[in-house]
This record gives C-alpha cells, structure tokens and sequence, in this order.
C-alpha cells in the first residue's frame, strides 16, 4: 500500500505532504522554504494551489482565535437531505442511557441496503465526532440483519447530530517547546448482550486537542472489570508507541513517560507489578512499556474517565461536560 504521509527535512526545516487520490495537503514549518517547495511540486506536476486548508476530503476547517476547528457540517446536512431527516426532531444524546441493542429475534426487518449506507455515512462521521463512535459501533455490530430497533438506533444518531450541526474538534493554539502528550482508557465490561464482550475505548490528547480514539469490541471475553480494562488499556500501549514513533520522526519533543489514564485500581496493580496466567501473552505487552518507562500508568476518578463516552451510554448531565473534554465543541 502506498505512503499517505511524505516527509522532508531541510536544515531545520521541514515539509509534510499529505496524499490521498488525487487530492494532497502540504504543510511545513518555514513558509519561504514551503512556497519553494510547491513551486517545485508545481513544476513537475498539474496541480493548483488553493490557498490556505479549508477543505479537504470532506473535512472543513475554521481558524478562530481559540485556535484551529475541524468539522463536517457540509456533509451532515448531505446527509439529513439524503436520509429525508432535514425535518426532525432533535434530541440531546445519541443513545438512551443504559440503552442494550440484541438481536431482536422478534423484531421486524428494515431494508439491508438502505441501513448499510446510514451506518456506513455515519462511521466517516466518525472523524471529527468521537461523541458518536460508541454508538455507531454498537449499531453497526447488526449489518448483516438489521430490525427495525436497530434502524431507530441510527435514526436517533441523525436527530442528535441535527442538534449539534455546529460542533467539531477544536485543536488549541500556541506550542510549547515540549508537549504533553495524555491517554486515557476505559472499557464497559461484558457491554454487548448478544456474546457479553466488553468495549475498550481510548482518547489520545496532544497540546489540549484529540488526535486519536477509538471505541471498539474486544476480539475476547474477559473474566472481570479487571481484565477488561487491562485488555483495553494494553491496546492503548501499542497505540501509544506508534504515536511516540511517528512524533519523534516529527522532531517533535515528548515529555516521557507518557502519563495513562485509568480508573481502576485493579488493573493498574496488574500493569504495575501483578501477575495473571490466563490473560493472553500479547495482552501483557502493556507492563512490558510500563516496566521500560515509556508508560506511567495513574489512576483518574470514574467522572474524570473521558473516554466513558467511547464506551457506554451515558446521563445528560455526564455526557455534556465529557463531550466538551474530549474537544468537540460548538463553533
């Protein structure tokens, strides 16, 4: 598979190309040896030089004071066009609290094709809107028989995302000479009601704003709360390398170690020096960066735990404030 991801060093200069298709983004961190560089790529190549980033692969981006803003509005009133929802009712939340999707064995059958292309549109959404990966994830667990609860679930995604139009990701300004990068882990314990697996989440914020996150079914049962977690937060740790590889090839300076966020005690005493036989070897991978100082594992209060939202349904009043953590804000 081709690179998406060109780098070049001068001096002490760099440029970032971005490639996808026929569409490219580039980047640098001197604007001289950057407009000598698109010259050259101009040159060589039919392109077009349109300014500034304002839209690119269906993302739209805002400057504002407080900093940079990466949204989908145009492609979410795409999608309550396409869907017939331009008139909906909207509510506060993408999924009922404590709200289970099953089988639904009695339930009435929608139409395949159609519940494929709205769960599909949403998961691209997914990009600038993490408040809403925990649900389409869990929709999307019935492609292949959707009923009609299932098609309701999708609906409801689609009346919250009428509501929150205006929202997206903001990334802070100002850089510091060296940044924190923070991760956060949690899991929802036998979650999923039709094979009782559990749902790890992770959120990864650099200088304030969110850079990766995930909200996933684990490939296995766990046992306990415990193991769950350590399941969920073991993936975080090889997350978490890729992410310290890539930034150093940035020439970008880390704080080490990098500080994890986990709110059971349990599974940090299992990272930290425990001993568990039955938990898969490749699971263990986390004390391993632990013991090597790439990894500080510490312990957060359950209302502090962002990535609660990229693992269960939660209250209104808890969601808001999470929401606004995890930088999706109103624009």
């Amino acid at each position: 598979m081709e690179y998406g991801v060109y780098m070049q060093h001068y001096d002490s200069n760099m440029n970032l190309v971005c490639l996808f298709v026929d569409d490219i983004l580039v980047t640098g961190s001197c604007t001289e040896v950057l407009m000598k560089f698109k010259e050259v790529l101009m040159n060589e190549f039919e392109m077009t030089d349109l300014g500034n980033m304002v839209y690119f692969l269906g993302m739209e981006i805002l400057y504002s004071n407080k900093g940079i803003i990466l949204h989908q509005l145009k492609y979410e009133l795409e999608l309550l066009k396409r869907f017939k929802l331009q008139n909906c009712k909207t509510v506060v939340t993408p999924l009922e609290t404590n709200h289970k999707l099953d089988s639904d064995s009695d339930g009435d059958f929608v139409d395949v094709t159609t519940f494929k292309q709205l769960v599909g549109s949403l998961r691209y959404l997914c990009n600038t809107r993490p408040d809403i990966c925990y649900v389409v994830g869990m929709v999307s667990r019935f492609m292949s028989k959707p009923k009609w609860s299932h098609y309701q679930a999708a609906i409801r995604i689609m009346r919250y995302i009428k509501g929150t139009l205006n929202y997206g990701l903001l990334f802070p300004s100002g850089r510091k000479a060296e940044s924190e990068l923070m991760s956060y882990s949690n899991s929802d314990w036998c979650g999923d009601i039709v094979d009782r697996r559990s749902t790890s989440g992770y959120l990864f914020k650099f200088q304030g704003g969110p850079i990766s996150w995930s909200s996933k079914k684990q490939p296995v049962v766990a046992l306990s709360k415990c193991e769950a977690e350590y399941i969920a937060s073991a993936v975080v740790a090889c997350q978490a390398v890729w992410l310290l590889n890539l930034l150093e090839d940035l020439k970008v300076k880390i704080n080490k170690p990098l500080k994890l966020m986990i709110d059971n005690k349990s599974a940090i005493n299992l990272a930290m020096h425990g001993r568990s036989e039955h938990i898969e070897t490749k699971y263990h991978f986390l004390k391993s960066q632990v013991q090597q100082g790439v990894l500080e594992v510490l312990h957060c209060s359950t209302q502090k735990q962002l990535t609660d939202v990229l693992t269960k349904a939660i209250k209104t009043n808890q969601f808001l404030p999470l929401r606004s953590e995890i930088g999706v804000v109103d624009f």
